[in-house]
């Protein structure tokens, strides 16, 4: 699965190699990819238990933010993420129990916390909360409603 969301990323990322048909199946297939997202974001707090830093759950939900957030910085695909029901309000919360579980614990989601003296860890997780944060922009980007939620 986690290959599949890195092959995805690749497709959507290069914006001047997709067709217009392709681009209608990602938009399709980008309410079954942010269903996923709200199902299994939970999985990625998970990490912050040592034993559990190679969780494929967790590991999966960080590849469809990542995917999200690259669909997200497509117009053509943004109008539909943006009108999704509750990808916002997921994508927030989710935002804030990372928040609370890197005070609790070793932060594991930020660079800024993964630095232990000279060498730097490169643990999964980091970066999650700066992709949420990214996620979260381009949903509200030009859209009063998601604004005024947020």
């Amino acid at each position: 699965r986690v290959t599949l969301l890195e092959l995805m990323m690749v497709k959507v990322s290069d914006k001047n190699s997709v067709s217009s048909e392709e681009m209608n199946v990602f938009v399709r297939h980008a309410g079954f990819l942010a269903d996923c997202f709200q199902e299994k974001c939970g999985a990625v707090l998970k990490l912050t238990a040592a034993a559990a830093a190679e969780d494929e759950e967790a590991l999966v939900t960080i590849r469809l933010l990542d995917v999200l957030c690259e669909m997200t910085s497509n117009s053509s695909q943004l109008e539909h993420l943006q009108a999704f029901p509750g990808l916002l309000e997921t994508a927030v919360d989710t935002l804030r129990l990372t928040h609370l579980a890197g005070k609790q614990a070793v932060n594991i989601f930020t660079a800024t916390h993964a630095v232990t003296g000279q060498e730097e860890i490169s643990h999964p997780a980091v970066g999650f909360k700066s992709h949420l944060i990214r996620l979260i922009g381009n949903l509200c980007y030009k859209n009063k409603e998601n604004q005024d939620k947020v």
